[in-house]
């Protein structure tokens, strides 16, 4: 018999998709990128935390999305808090995105503002004890109502 001069197969097998890769890497948070317009997995992490009656700032939103903070994803989860909150309005629930705080003074940003400002016939400023307690108001609805719900098992 002859040697064989074939070169060995040294080819890796690979995941199925460069997601799949990713994540087994440990580079991105299973769910990736995609975890941002995942309306059903942002509410439950704003239910888990109006049953705790807490909120989340925006860092730590993108944080439990597998995500660190940038303004772009911020922007992209925005997105995703008005589809919720329009969801939300059409069950008779309360809105979760004034869940979403900045770290600095603990109420929402302005995107959240023009939007609720004008649904709420809301004219007061956007920063101050007027707007905190507004936005205490808005929260503690929240927060009160999931704290009455069954869990969903």
């Amino acid at each position: 018999m002859k040697p064989s001069h074939r070169r060995p197969d040294t080819r890796q097998s690979f995941p199925e998709t460069v997601e799949d890769w990713l994540v087994k890497e440990g580079l991105v948070a299973e769910g990736g990128p995609g975890a941002i317009a995942d309306a059903d997995g942002v509410k439950a992490l704003l239910v888990a935390a109006a049953r705790e009656g807490r909120a989340v700032s925006y860092s730590e939103l993108l944080g439990q999305l597998g995500h660190r903070f940038t303004r772009p994803k911020m922007r992209a989860v925005c997105k995703t808090l008005d589809a919720i909150d329009a969801d939300a309005l059409m069950r008779g629930e309360p809105e979760l995105a004034v869940l979403v705080v900045r770290e600095t003074d603990r109420i929402p940003g302005q995107g959240w503002w023009v939007a609720t400002a004008a649904h709420r016939n809301y004219s007061g400023p956007w920063t101050g004890p007027e707007a905190v307690n507004f936005v205490r108001i808005l929260q503690e609805a929240a927060f009160n109502y999931w704290r009455e719900r069954p869990i969903a098992t």
